[in-house]
């Protein structure tokens, strides 16, 4: 046998990273990381050189919600590191598998307040799966090896792994990593056929049944047997932000987002259901509204592969934990159908009399316009990621993903900033796909230094800013729960068009509905990056909207005339 080639802390990291099948990475370079960055000039992993850390992190999470393979990001010690914690709990509360490699001041500094020296284990405890702090460079193989499992395997997550500058110049033998075993950490994939059982039983007892679908359906790659399910037992399907995707939008079974910019016909149908059916949900307040009377009427029903989640926020009568895609296979082949054709009738009036709409003005381009463009020009073909405000809420309400993973979003953190570097991410993990990221003016201008990035790299991603020259949820707030006293809400007007311009992407500017139709044809034609500022009616609001403690049955603007 021969000897292990012997390789500094830096080659042996990079080795496996190949060895996990990375092959693109995103990042910014930095003293502790430098002797990384030197073995991967010539690697054979492709760099992507972003202009802040927090648009490096939030690529990653593109290229990961994309695809599903683990999402790579590298900054160095500090500044670099405590950047990356945004994007951190992004991906931790929307269970996005990441590894996220940080470098450390010498392990002889640690802790005497070096320069550029951060506690980014303890930083990161509260909001990663798992983190590690290297060493020895003889651990390295060992510890890739587990963070992309960890981050990969269960409910997924982010993984931070922090080198120290004089681990990754320690040399010693490269010993290769094949397998995995990690004590106390074996997620439960299989649903136990009990509650399997049980679930089938309730629901052909049930009259009123309900399948309430989050990202979880998308993680698990189980859209397909969702929908045989649910066409199977005619059940309908209400999504949450994180779902959209995951259940085709057209279908009569479909009744729309819930919570508190859901549908009319959502949120009343999972107000009225006798069985509530959560597939891959973990409850968020935003879906719920007040606890006390959030699906009062029904008995629950709970799958998911966290046990953690189960009972958290809402106490649950049947809990499946387990990959919801083999539950569903389950309950396929138990073929349970419900007694629910007055039910169907009855939710389907709800969809026909309450449709999310919104009224048109001559010669005023309205926010929900510009997206029904976007959809009619795109037939939800596109991959669209979406910042954070009222724009992701219209996105979400008029824009139609024609397969999972076609609706990228920051749902549980609600990060401005995200949607445009995770639209480069997107881009560059389908790069025969249209990628359009939907913004908000504010949300924009938080990571609007990535322009460089797409444009250095012709990343041929479409923005489209729907500007209302304010911070558009937060003044609809104020509008309604602060009597119009717009607190530092108006964001101003920067001319995108010549900030695009002075990037070297090609910047557009529509006011009219037909200007807003004909820049969305030309931006799509564009081989490269575009942007294009709709400037649409300023005070617009989303509706309907459940007001912050009512329950999600005291909805407002059920119809725009309300």
């Amino acid at each position: 046998m021969s000897e292990p080639a012997m390789m500094t802390g830096a080659q042996m990291l990079v080795e496996c990273l190949k060895q996990e099948g990375v092959d693109l990475i995103f990042g910014y370079p930095g003293g502790a990381v430098l002797p990384i960055y030197d073995v991967l000039y010539d690697a054979g992993i492709e760099h992507v050189l972003t202009r802040h850390e927090q648009g490096a992190i939030h690529a990653a999470q593109g290229y990961a919600r994309a695809t599903g393979r683990v999402g790579v990001v590298l900054a160095t010690s500090g500044p670099g590191a405590t950047n990356l914690v945004t994007g951190i709990t992004d991906a931790y509360m929307d269970s996005t598998p990441l590894v996220v490699l940080t470098g450390q001041v010498p392990t002889t500094m640690i802790g005497r307040d070096a320069f550029q020296e951060a506690d980014v284990i303890g930083i990161t405890m509260p909001i990663t799966k798992h983190n590690y702090q290297v060493r020895n460079a003889a651990d390295i193989p060992r510890i890739v090896r587990e963070a992309f499992h960890i981050a990969s395997t269960g409910r997924p997550g982010p993984v931070l792994i922090d080198i120290p500058k004089d681990v990754s110049t320690q040399t010693a033998p490269y010993v290769r990593q094949d397998s995995v075993s990690i004590r106390g950490y074996n997620p439960t994939t299989e649903p136990h056929p009990m509650g399997i059982e049980r679930l089938a039983e309730a629901i052909s007892r049930a009259k009123k049944p309900v399948l309430y679908v989050g990202g979880g359906i998308i993680l698990a790659e189980a859209s397909e047997y969702l929908v045989t399910f649910a066409r199977q037992a005619r059940i309908p399907v209400v999504s949450t932000l994180m779902g959209l995707g995951s259940f085709p939008q057209d279908d009569e079974l479909f009744l729309g987002m819930l919570g508190m910019h859901g549908t009319y016909a959502a949120n009343k149908a999972v107000f009225e259901c006798d069985l509530l059916i959560a597939c891959g949900v973990r409850f968020d307040d935003r879906v719920t509204g007040k606890l006390e009377r959030f699906s009062p009427k029904s008995k629950k029903a709970h799958i998911d592969i966290d046990p953690a989640e189960i009972g958290k926020n809402v106490a649950v009568d049947i809990p499946i934990v387990g990959d919801v895609g083999r539950a569903l296979q389950a309950l396929i082949e138990k073929a349970p159908v419900p007694d629910s054709a007055n039910w169907l009738q009855t939710v389907r009036q709800w969809v026909k009399d309450y449709p999310l709409e919104y009224k048109s003005e001559e010669g005023v381009l309205k926010p929900q316009q510009v997206i029904d463009l976007i959809q009619e020009a795109t037939q939800g073909k596109a991959i669209v990621t979406t910042e954070v405000g009222q724009h992701q809420m219209w996105a979400a309400h008029f824009y139609k993903p024609a397969a999972p993973r076609s609706f990228i979003t920051s749902g549980g953190l609600g990060t401005m900033g995200f949607g445009f570097p995770a639209a480069m991410g997107a881009q560059l993990a389908r790069p025969n796909e249209t990628v359009i990221c939907i913004a908000g003016d504010a949300s924009f201008q938080m990571n609007i230094q990535e322009l460089q990035t797409v444009a250095e790299r012709n990343i041929p991603v479409k923005v489209m800013i729907i500007n209302n020259y304010y911070l558009g949820m937060v003044r609809q707030w104020q509008e309604l729960f602060y009597e119009k006293r717009y607190s530092e809400s108006a964001i101003g007007q920067p001319d995108f068009v010549k900030v695009a311009e002075a990037f070297g992407v090609k910047g557009m500017r529509a006011t009219t509905p037909e200007e807003a139709k004909e820049a969305i044809q030309i931006a799509l034609a564009h081989p490269g990056p575009v942007l294009v500022d709709f400037s649409v009616a300023e005070e617009e609001n989303v509706f309907p909207m459940v007001p912050p403690g009512a329950g999600n049955d005291e909805m407002v603007g059920g119809r725009w005339e309300d």
